[in-house]
């Protein structure tokens, strides 16, 4: 029984690393593409990012980290907040930025 139990305990700890980490923003100021070029640009560069994806219709950034690293919601804000945008609202998805991108229609 303690196998079992031990067996289970494994498989669901892997599942959540398996888990796609993602932080979805909701920006207000953005407008154009020039905008969305920009805030990709700034939050590619950091170290923990994967990949970004910015919808200008939804106002929303979607930023991937990379596997086994964790989003920082600050340094992501304070990147945003620098390039000259409001952040109002940060929430952690589990989606990916490219289920994000097919969900919208946006190229690949």
């Amino acid at each position: 029984m303690k196998k079992i139990v031990l067996a289970l305990s494994l498989i669901v700890a892997s599942s959540a690393t398996w888990a796609v980490s993602s932080m979805k923003v909701t920006v207000n100021g953005m407008v154009c593409a020039f905008c969305a070029q920009g805030i990709e640009k700034r939050l590619s560069k950091m170290t923990e990012t994967k990949a970004v994806f910015v919808d200008l219709k939804k106002k929303i950034v979607v930023v991937e980290s990379k596997e086994g690293l964790a989003m920082d919601e600050a340094a992501i804000a304070a990147e945003i907040k620098d390039a000259g945008y409001d952040v109002v609202k940060m929430e952690s998805v589990t989606k990916s930025v490219a289920e994000f991108k097919a969900e919208s229609g946006a190229k690949k």
